[in-house]
C-alpha cells in the first residue's frame, strides 16, 4: 500500500545525484499528490475568476468552488458552522491575525502563557502583541524529557493573571505531543482563551476543534499535502466575531464612504482582499486525498517514525531529543561531536533530504542546550526502505566524520 501512494507524489519520483530522494522533510513541507497539482491546474484553464465579485458564469464557478472548500474545512475540523473558517496564506499569518485582533483585550499586566516549545511563529507575534498592550509573555516550563511540565502549568494558571495560552498542539522539532483537550480545560478554568498551533498535527491526527476545547486554532495547507499560500485561523464564533481586523479594504466591508466605514459579516470581515483561490483549490483536493486514505496509511506512518526513533537509538554516536512512543511525525537527533549541517550535507549527497539547524525554535534549543539538531520527519509516503535507506547512509556518515 505504501508504496502505492508514494507513486502519487511525482516530485518523489526522481534522482538525485544519482540517487533516488528519500525525503524525509515533510514536517517542512509535504509533498504533492498528482489530484492536487491537476485540480490546481484544472481550475486555471477551465475556471478561473475572482471570487464572490461579478455576475458572469466563472466567478460564479470560482466563488461556488472556494466557499464548498470552506464548507468541507468546517466538517474536516469539526467547526460548528462554515463562518468560523477564516483562510490566510499560513499558520504564520493566522496568528499573526489573531494576536493583532487581541489587542484591545489585552492589558496592562497581563500573562500571556507560551509552550517553550512553541515555533517562533507562536512567540513573536505574543511577543509584539505584549508590547502594544503591556502584557507580558512567560514560558511553560517542560519537563527533564521535554514535554509540558503540568504542574507548573497549573501553578502558572493559579498565580497568575493568565489572559491567553498558546500552545503548540505538535512540537515542530521533536513531535511531542500536548494534550489539548486537558490543557484546554486548565485554561478555560482560569478564564483564559487557547490559541493552538496545529501546523504539525493536522495531517496526522484526526482534530475536532469543539471537542479540544480550545478557542483558536491554525493551521497550513502545505503541511498537509496541499500548497503553500494558503492556511486556516479558526476560532469559535463567539471568540473570532471580537476580533479586530488586522488587514482592511476590499472584501471584508459592508459599507464605505470618506464619513466612515462599515465592515462586513464573518468570514468576509477577517479575509480582505482577493484571496489565494487556486491555492484553495488545492487544499480542497488535499482534503479530499486525506479524507480518502484508509486508516491502514496512519496507522503504516507512526509505524515508520516508530522504527525511526527505534533505528537511531541503536546507534551509539546518536544523541535523540524528546523521542517518546507516542510522538508525531518527526524526530530531532544529532550525532554526538558533530555539527548538525554536516550531517545534513552528507545525507544530501545520498539522496536523503532532512532539515538541520534551530528549526524556528531558538528558545527550544536554548533549553537543550544545543546550537541546532538534525530532523528527520515523515509523511504517508514514508517507506520501510526509506528509513533503511537513511539509517545506512547515516552510518556512512559516522564513519565518514569518525
Amino acid at each position: 500500500m505504501n508504496n502505492d501512494l508514494k507513486a502519487l507524489f511525482p516530485a518523489l519520483n526522481q534522482t538525485l545525484d544519482g540517487y533516488p530522494l528519500c525525503y524525509l522533510d515533510t514536517a517542512a513541507t509535504s509533498q504533492k499528490p498528482a489530484q492536487v497539482l491537476e485540480a490546481m491546474d484544472s481550475f486555471y484553464r477551465q475556471h478561473n475568476a475572482n471570487v464572490h465579485r461579478a455576475a458572469h458564469q466563472l466567478s460564479a464557478r470560482a466563488t461556488s468552488a472556494y466557499e464548498t472548500v470552506r464548507d468541507s474545512l468546517k466538517e474536516f475540523i469539526g467547526a460548528a458552522q462554515s463562518n468560523e473558517i477564516i483562510f490566510t496564506s499560513g499558520t504564520t499569518q493566522s496568528i499573526n491575525m489573531l494576536a493583532w485582533g487581541l489587542t484591545s483585550q489585552l492589558h496592562q499586566g497581563d500573562v500571556i502563557l507560551v509552550d517553550s516549545a512553541a515555533h517562533h511563529a507562536n512567540i513573536v507575534p505574543w511577543q509584539e502583541l505584549a508590547k502594544r498592550s503591556g502584557a507580558e509573555v512567560v514560558p511553560i516550563p517542560l519537563t527533564a524529557d521535554l514535554r509540558l511540565d503540568i504542574q507548573a502549568y497549573q501553578k502558572q494558571l493559579d498565580t497568575l493573571p493568565v489572559r491567553i495560552v498558546a500552545l503548540a498542539h505538535v512540537s515542530n522539532v521533536l513531535g511531542t505531543v500536548n494534550d489539548i483537550k486537558a490543557l484546554s480545560a486548565m485554561a478555560k478554568a482560569k478564564g483564559a482563551l487557547v490559541a493552538v498551533d496545529g501546523a504539525q498535527a493536522i495531517a496526522h491526527h484526526k482534530v475536532n476543534v469543539v471537542k479540544l476545547g480550545c478557542d483558536f486554532y491554525s493551521f497550513s495547507s502545505h503541511k498537509m499535502y496541499g500548497p503553500s499560500g494558503v492556511g486556516v485561523l479558526w476560532g469559535c464564533y463567539q471568540e473570532l466575531d471580537k476580533l479586530e481586523p488586522m488587514l482592511t479594504g476590499g472584501e471584508m466591508i459592508d459599507t464605505v464612504s470618506f464619513d466612515g466605514t462599515c465592515f462586513g459579516q464573518l468570514p468576509n470581515r477577517l479575509e480582505a482582499g482577493t484571496p489565494p483561490i487556486v491555492e484553495v483549490i488545492g487544499l480542497g483536493a488535499a482534503l479530499k486525498f486525506i479524507k480518502e486514505l484508509p486508516v491502514e496509511a496512519f496507522d503504516h506512518e507512526q509505524q515508520m517514525l516508530n522504527l525511526l526513533q527505534q533505528r537511531l537509538a541503536q546507534l551509539p554516536q546518536v544523541e535523540l531529543y524528546g523521542a517518546h512512543q507516542d510522538n508525531t511525525g518527526a524526530v530531532a537527533f544529532n550525532l554526538k561531536g558533530e555539527h548538525h549541517q554536516d550531517v545534513g550535507i552528507l545525507l544530501d549527497q545520498q539522496g536523503i533530504a532532512i532539515r538541520c539547524g534551530h528549526h524556528c525554535a531558538q528558545p527550544l534549543m536554548q533549553i537543550m542546550q544545543i546550537s541546532g539538531c538534525c530532523r528527520a520527519s515523515v509523511g504517508v509516503y514514508t517507506s520501510r526502505e526509506d528509513i533503511d535507506r537513511f539509517i545506512t547512509a547515516l552510518e556512512d556518515a559516522i564513519d565518514l566524520l569518525g
